[in-house]
């Protein structure tokens, strides 16, 4: 573990590994349009950034407003050509549409020099120029633009963890005080799922080195690190209390707790690893960035929780029961509990198990019913207007979009590769630009640039509205589909589009073929695990159809809450048209894995009551009675920590959070302590089949106790 504590010493180089660009790794017709470009006219892609300049009582015809624009042009053209490519204004070009139709407003279109990311660098120097000339005179200043949009977004990201990290600790800290009766026992969590968190941003760091990584990855990293690393300590200290009130000595308590639950907790850990694989292969750096830091953190708090934890509970023997809470202290001992069992988790258990089959309609019911909305589901992407009110980039979107266009930022780029002077091109070009110029979604101005071969030209045609709004999206599918083909019939030219929606666009259609070939990745390792660790058939299958009914509803209550608005008000959440195009296959994959925690701890119990006595009714009961307050625990830990992230200001981290939370939430309860006892007491010895063509895969119980 010390090894892994000096590799989280080199996240102070995190920074530099980390990107605000989302890129298609596939080459579709994007990527081929954007190497075109690169190769052949402009280099790689410069962020366009919009300096708008407004004033309720001067027009651009007056001296002053004149004055104005040029001076401020001076000064940011001063700021450096490592800063600023290019720059021009109304006043160099008496071009009228920079201009708006009442004429006190003004647009100055700038080129960012360098690298999207040199421009995100770069844009806070910009923004301090405009600062310092806002309110000056009669004037409001604003900039909007690919970096400081991307910029907005990051701190947004960034404003949203600390959110997340100062409801998420204290109400884990509260819970495991609850959980365990002693302050000393719920610290150890907490503090295990720290390294963890420290680890996984270090190896973070490392690995950027080499691929850059969305910036997104350290909210996954810290999301995740917190609920599974406090989990994961969480089930084996509560293993190793119950021992030592059995009378264990205090090697044998950690050995036994070794032998049980923490072979539970690696079962568990595999399970979202081998469920977080499955959005590596998407070739989309999000879905790459944020299963690269899940996996990593779960592999920390996994070793951390192996390898660390009991090395404490060595340390610390009896001391983990210090600074005990009077009022919740448990005084009595597990044999003398169990002995005596009974109380809420007895009763529930017993009473699913008397009626399996009522209990089994009335639960599988409730989550089909929560999963109905899901049909409505309509993936997209969030866009600049789902940012906070008062955010500049926001508002300076909102003044383009009502006095000029925003597709001047992101405009559609159509690029022509062919002979560019021929007759035959120059009319594929004329018809295409007269059919752009009726559709209304185009709006202009349109604007053709050549290279100096004469063999590849650029027809940028700005797009109407949001580019992640449904309006700019059936523009680019029309254009893709309709127009092009139509205007270069019989040409011999290859025409492609680029551009932020038609990468969005992209990215969505590769999204969507990798989808079902994800499902079948995390369902076919998740069955073979689940096999592997119980020597059974059925208890994989049914696993596999609890947790997709769980997927299910959270997908459904995410559509009902965010896309119809139901509650959204109430709960704090803001509305949103669309589900964020990396969420549905996010939540898959992680509430799979997490799933499994739940699944693997109460069947860990359950088959090693089983194991023993042979009794399988009994050993259901049994396994809910001693694990519930547990798995109680642990889900309400998580979904603080989700929460936590609910409770942030970006839209998709709102959907993320609650999605998750929901999710553990039902997952925990309903399926977990109603829907697993009754399928189980229905099934009886059945759940254990295991045919005699398999009888020779690897036992993985640990032998004299036979069971995880």
């Amino acid at each position: 573990m010390i090894l892994f504590l000096a590799v989280a010493l080199v996240f102070t180089f995190l920074g530099d590994a980390l990107t605000n660009e989302i890129e298609v790794t596939s080459n579709p017709e994007s990527n081929q349009a954007d190497t075109l470009l690169e190769e052949r006219l402009r280099g790689p892609h410069k962020a366009t950034e919009i300096v708008i300049v407004r004033s309720e009582n001067l027009t651009v015809d007056d001296p002053a407003f004149q004055e104005f624009v040029e001076d401020l042009c001076d000064s940011i053209m001063a700021l450096g050509s490592d800063v600023i490519e290019e720059g021009t204004h109304y006043y160099l070009m008496g071009y009228e549409p920079l201009v708006s139709a009442d004429r006190r407003t003004t647009i100055m279109p700038l080129i960012m020099a360098g690298t999207l990311d040199d421009a995100s660098d770069n844009i806070g120097q910009v923004r301090e120029v405009i600062q310092e000339a806002d309110g000056q005179g009669e004037f409001e200043v604003l900039v909007t633009g690919e970096a400081s949009i991307g910029n907005d977004f990051r701190e947004g990201a960034q404003k949203d963890l600390e959110t997340a990290e100062l409801f998420g600790v204290p109400a884990a800290l509260i819970i495991l005080v609850l959980v365990f009766g002693a302050i000393a026992a719920a610290i150890i969590p907490l503090v295990l799922a720290i390294v963890s968190i420290a680890v996984a941003l270090g190896a973070t760091a490392l690995i950027g080195q080499a691929f850059e990584l969305s910036f997104f990855v350290t909210n996954m990293i810290t999301a995740m690190g917190l609920a599974t690393g406090i989990d994961y300590s969480l089930l084996i200290i509560s293993r190793y209390r119950e021992e030592r009130s059995r009378g264990l000595e205090k090697i044998d308590a950690i050995a036994v707790a070794g032998a049980t639950a923490s072979r539970a907790v690696f079962s568990s850990g595999m399970a979202v690893v081998l469920a977080l694989l499955g959005m590596l292969i998407v070739p989309i750096t999000i879905f790459i960035s944020l299963a690269t830091g899940a996996i990593l953190v779960v592999i920390a708090a996994v070793m951390a929780s192996l390898t660390l934890l009991p090395a404490v509970l060595s340390l610390m023997g009896d001391k983990v029961n210090a600074l005990r809470v009077p009022l919740i202290t448990r005084r009595r001992s597990a044999k003398q509990d169990e002995e005596k069992r009974g109380g809420f988790w007895d009763w529930v258990s017993r009473g699913v198990m008397r009626r399996p089959v009522v209990s089994i309609v009335v639960t599988a019911g409730l989550l089909l019913a929560a999963a109905i909305p899901a049909f409505d589901i309509n993936i997209g992407h969030a866009g600049v207007s789902t940012l906070p009110d008062g955010i500049q980039s926001k508002e300076g979107f909102l003044i383009l979009e009502e006095e000029f266009s925003f597709g001047l930022v992101t405009p559609a780029e159509i690029v022509i590769d062919g002979e560019i002077d021929s007759e035959a091109v120059q009319g594929g070009i004329e018809r295409l630009q007269t059919t752009l110029e009726s559709d209304p979604a185009f709006s202009g101005p349109f604007r053709l640039e050549r290279n100096s071969s004469e063999d590849l030209a650029l027809l940028s045609a700005p797009v109407s509205g949001d580019f992640t709004g449904d309006e700019a999206i059936d523009a680019i599918k029309r254009l893709r589909a309709q127009y092009i083909p139509e205007a270069f019939s019989g040409v011999q030219a290859n025409v492609l589009v680029t551009g932020a929606t038609a990468i969005m666009i992209d990215a969505f259609d590769v999204t969507s073929d990798y989808t079902p070939i994800v499902f079948a990745l995390v369902l076919g390792l998740s069955f073979v695990l689940l096999t592997l660790a119980f020597r059974s058939l059925v208890v994989p299958i049914t696993a596999i159809i609890m947790n997709l009914l769980s997927v299910g509803a959270a997908y459904g209550l995410v559509v009902l809450v965010f896309q119809k608005g139901v509650g959204a008000g109430v709960l704090g959440f803001q509305q949103a048209d669309t589900f964020e195009m990396w969420l549905p296959l996010f939540l898959f994959s992680v509430l799979f894995g997490l799933s499994m925690d739940y699944h693997v701890f109460l069947l860990s119990r359950i088959r090693e009551r089983f194991d023993q006595t042979h009794n399988n009714s009994e050993s259901v009961a049994f396994g809910l009675w001693s694990t519930g307050r547990i798995i109680t625990g642990a889900a309400l830990i998580m979904v603080a920590v989700f929460a936590g992230f609910a409770s942030g200001d970006l839209v998709m981290f709102q959907q993320m959070g609650f999605g998750l939370g929901v999710a553990v939430f039902l997952d925990a309860t309903i399926v977990r302590s109603l829907l697993v006892p009754a399928t189980m007491r229905l099934l009886g010895a059945r759940n254990w089949y295991l045919p005699k063509a398999l009888q020779w895969l690897p036992d993985l119980r640990p032998k004299g106790r036979k069971g995880l």
